[in-house]
């Protein structure tokens, strides 16, 4: 997608990263790690552009892989690193084969966006275990800008209400009541050379009300983005998103996973494959009948022989036809 943005809406976008990093709490003391190659995604660059407006120190790792970047968050003394939360296990499980200690580092803040793991409890937990850091989350879109935040509480997600009108629908457009999860619809109030009103962003989100033990009365979005409205699996009548199957796999000791969509007679059918043991595998199995309902098959795969992503991670392979 093309998006064309003025120097005015730029400035924007550094200020709405303004927030994501104070909700993390970093300041202009810390140095920043962007773990990621430096190509056309705006998230990153709005990132980068956000952390030299707080006046943090930055440091770019374009064009490198993932031992140049463990040896440059160790060079240059890094304390916060924003990467996708999948890059960020991929960091922890190339740390491992190597033999470095990432608490050694001195990273103390981690920062996530582009995909919904960093709220995901066991997700966040398996980050912050590795990297002996606090772990915390984003939301934003390239026709919207970045409009989610985590704060201290990290239980979910703000909706930035200082730059965006946020809602939280049903499927016929109406609010839906605290508690219930609807759309997430949003009106930015400051790109002024890419504005977008009651944008649907496709985004599946919990209305938590305007209570957090933060202080802020933004509306809280518990859970962050729980999904997608088109990432629905319907197997044997039983709703599955893969954020709440991605969240029983990280309970288990699993380097990488995939989910695969097949269909067996007129039934969508799932299968996980796993880097993990045969008897994790089984464990695994068994976990996802008591906390989906449904029975899913499991299945052992060898170490390193699933992708593995620096961005958005792509999970789930598509085999129905």
């Amino acid at each position: 997608m093309v998006v064309l943005d003025t120097a005015e809406s730029w400035s924007w976008w550094a200020e709405c990263w303004g927030a994501v990093y104070r909700g993390a709490g970093v300041t202009a003391a810390d140095r920043i790690l962007f773990a990621f190659g430096f190509g056309p995604f705006i998230g990153f660059w709005s990132a980068y552009a956000g952390a030299r407006l707080l006046g943090a120190l930055t440091i770019p790792t374009g064009g490198m892989d993932a031992r140049q970047r463990l040896q440059m968050a160790a060079d240059a003394e890094a304390t916060v690193m924003v990467s996708t939360i999948t890059y960020a296990l991929r960091l922890a499980e190339v740390a491992r084969e190597e033999g470095i200690d990432l608490r050694a580092l001195g990273i103390r803040r981690t920062i996530h966006a582009g995909e919904p793991g960093a709220s995901i409890p066991s997700v966040r937990a398996r980050v912050e275990d590795a990297y002996g850091a606090l772990c915390f989350d984003h939301a934003g879109a390239t026709e919207v800008g970045a409009h989610a935040f985590s704060c201290a509480a990290r239980d979910g997600l703000h909706a930035n209400e200082g730059e965006f009108i946020a809602e939280v629908l049903d499927a016929s457009g109406a609010p839906v009541a605290e508690g219930a999860t609807g759309e997430l619809v949003l009106t930015n109030l400051g790109r002024a050379g890419w504005p977008v009103i009651r944008y649907r962003t496709g985004d599946l989100v919990v209305n938590g009300g305007r209570g957090c033990p933060c202080g802020r009365t933004f509306l809280k979005l518990p859970g962050g983005i729980m999904g997608r409205a088109d990432d629905l699996m319907i197997v044997r009548g039983v709703n599955v998103y893969p954020t709440a199957l991605e969240a029983i796999v990280r309970g288990f000791d699993v380097g990488e996973f995939r989910v695969v969509r097949l269909r067996r007679g007129d039934l969508e059918e799932l299968r996980v494959d796993a880097e993990a043991s045969e008897e994790t595998a089984r464990a695994l199995a068994e976990e996802l009948r008591l906390r989906l309902a449904v029975r899913i098959e499991t299945r052992a795969v060898s170490a390193g022989s699933l992708p593995r992503f620096e961005l958005k991670a792509r999970r789930i392979v598509d085999e129905r036809s």
